[in-house]
């Protein structure tokens, strides 16, 4: 409970990046001895959401925004590899199964719970990947998606928590094209839809910087 709390309120920024975290605060805040408390943020430290730093103090991670170029070509890329593979190899218990994660993330969208598209969201794309039969592409970017939960809570932001329905359909699309086994129409449309995230993403964090801007004297 510890660790699933705390977990959604860094996702959801609830916890900012470089907030504090302290044991004693967090045993009295959950009415818990330590040890639980303990073993919760190993758990947050190995998903990298927690740091522990030189002094021994541990913070919320930073969110690496000087290296978000790097990490989006390589999001890019696993995108673009995983729906391929997914078109070339995919089962259609495989199909039947990404099918069902879309109608679980439309179901989130439409509630409008944006931790519920974060999550939801990861299955989907991470159903693709295993579709593929890679073990290694799956794992590769299966962590890519976690690092990326919380620049992903910036796009959901970016909307107020309001998908605009053709970004649903753009799954349905990439869904159809795996269907088909056309790896060229898959790769296309995964290709779009990541631009599409990214540039949105970009365009948030420019905008909120510039906002952020104190010209006073």
């Amino acid at each position: 409970m510890v660790y699933e709390t705390l977990r959604r309120e860094i996702i959801d920024l609830t916890l900012a990046p470089g907030s504090p975290i302290d044991e004693v605060q967090l045993s009295e805040r959950f009415d818990m001895s330590r040890t639980p408390i303990r073993e919760a943020l190993v758990r947050l430290a190995a998903e990298n959401l927690i740091t522990t730093l030189t002094n021994r103090a541990t913070v919320v991670s930073q969110i690496d925004f000087l290296n978000m170029p790097a990490f989006f070509d390589a999001l890019t890329l696993m995108y673009r590899v995983t729906t391929r593979e997914a078109a070339k190899m995919r089962s259609d218990a495989d199909l039947e199964n990404i099918r069902s994660l879309q109608a679980a993330f439309a179901k989130s969208v439409a509630s409008g719970d944006a931790l519920q598209m974060i999550a939801t969201n990861r299955e989907f794309h991470n159903g693709i990947a295993e579709a593929g039969g890679n073990k290694y592409y799956t794992a590769l970017f299966a962590q890519l998606l976690d690092e990326g939960l919380r620049i992903l809570r910036l796009y959901y932001s970016s909307f107020n928590d309001e998908l605009p329905p053709e970004y649903v359909t753009e799954h349905d699309d990439i869904i159809a094209a795996i269907a088909a086994k056309d790896v060229e129409q898959a790769d296309a449309l995964a290709t779009a839809h990541v631009n599409q995230i990214v540039r949105q993403i970009q365009s948030y964090i420019a905008t909120d910087r510039r906002s952020s801007l104190d010209l006073a004297l």
